[in-house]
């Protein structure tokens, strides 16, 4: 196994029970307690995890990035329920934006039973996700690879969006306040986002209820461009009278 596969393994760990102990990795990975020590190390100076006595806890921050890998199998459940409400939005021979979000990973696997659909997308994710399904067409953005993102960004992928008119966009964030709208941890997500937001007919932020009242670094977009809502659970009546005041539909399961 990798290094690199170890510490994502170890991160999702960190994120199901908060923290870890070197001993128990080390048994589990069948490695020495050196070497984990030094996995521990690494996710500190990357700043996702804080060392302690004899192991380590998450650092739950917000403003942190956790690798694709790892943020992909979070919340798998909430996101396959929120991937089939936006589905049911898409119409047969849809021109879509997906963005690189592992949201859209799971938006793009409930897709696949639609028919002639065009896909324009930046994530190198969903490109291998629909690399087997006929009858569509496919478009990368190209761009600049993101390392650890599997995520094209730049200049040259603005450039490709705006070359391009869709009836959907979906899209996610990483944070939703009130005050400043649609967040992103990183700058080049955010134009990326608001280039797709300009250049589609319907706007739909895919988003779960987590990142609901949290802000980051990026300012991606006003809420005012979103035509409908779509997350886990239902969202408090202070975000329902909010979406109702900018005209936004909020789609959510019944039973959440």
């Amino acid at each position: 196994m990798l290094a690199l596969e170890r510490r994502n393994l170890i991160l999702e760990k960190l994120q199901s029970e908060k923290r870890v102990v070197v001993s128990e990795l080390s048994q589990m990975f069948d490695v020495s307690e050196e070497t984990i020590r030094r996995d521990l190390d690494k996710l500190e100076k990357e700043g996702l995890a804080t060392k302690s006595y004899g192991g380590a806890v998450i650092n739950e921050d917000v403003g942190i990035d956790l690798p694709f890998n790892v943020r992909k199998n979070q919340n798998v459940a909430g996101k396959q329920k929120m991937a089939e409400i936006t589905a049911s939005l898409v119409q047969e021979g849809d021109h879509i934006f997906l963005d690189a979000s592992t949201t859209a990973v799971f938006v793009a696997k409930a897709l696949k039973e639609k028919e002639r659909l065009t896909v324009i997308t930046n994530s190198v994710e969903i490109l291998l996700e629909l690399s087997d399904v006929s009858g569509w067409n496919i478009i990368s953005t190209g761009g600049v690879m993101k390392e650890g993102y599997l995520a094209f960004l730049g200049s040259k992928t603005e450039e490709a969006i705006r070359s391009y008119y869709v009836d959907k966009v979906i899209f996610s964030c990483k944070a939703l306040d009130h005050n400043w709208g649609i967040m992103e941890s990183q700058e080049p997500f955010g134009t990326t986002k608001k280039a797709m937001v300009a250049s589609a007919r319907d706007k739909i932020l895919v988003i779960d209820s987590t990142k609901f009242d949290q802000t980051a670094f990026s300012v991606a977009g006003n809420l005012r461009d979103v035509d409908v809502v779509v997350t886990d659970k239902k969202p408090s009546e202070k975000w329902l009278k909010h979406f109702d005041e900018l005209g936004i539909k909020c789609k959510y399961p019944s039973e959440a």
